[in-house]
């Protein structure tokens, strides 16, 4: 099914180079200003209140989450955007499972292993 072309209405003064062809959009707009940027997945609640918990723990303690509370929701996605929310907050975490919850814990950066120079006589 061919598109009606329809000539520009606000074009009266008869001048064919500025007569364009209005072709009406599919689907409303709206300024890019006005729209929220960022996404909001359908675990940040989840993965936003581990990482508001492993805020206030010690370096020593795991946060633990009780996997029935996940309401359904697979463990592995739920690990997937806590990977994806920490790696953005350059955190590092480590995370582990039992039968029964899913652990998460800061852990500090792995050390690189620099060879020592030798001395050097002088």
């Amino acid at each position: 099914m061919p598109k009606e072309v329809q000539t520009n209405p606000r074009n009266l003064s008869g001048n064919k180079q500025n007569d364009k062809a209005v072709v009406p959009a599919h689907f409303a707009s709206k300024p890019i200003s006005a729209i929220p940027h960022g996404r909001k997945g359908k675990h940040n609640l989840i993965v936003s209140m581990i990482l508001e918990d492993l805020a206030s723990l010690d370096l020593e303690k795991a946060v633990l989450v009780p996997l029935d509370c996940l309401e359904g929701e697979k463990m592995e996605n739920v690990r997937s955007a806590l990977n994806r929310a920490t790696r953005q907050r350059n955190m590092l975490v480590a995370t582990a499972t039992d039968e029964k919850y899913f652990y998460v814990w800061r852990t500090e950066p792995k050390k690189t292993r620099t060879a020592a120079a030798p001395k050097r006589l002088t």
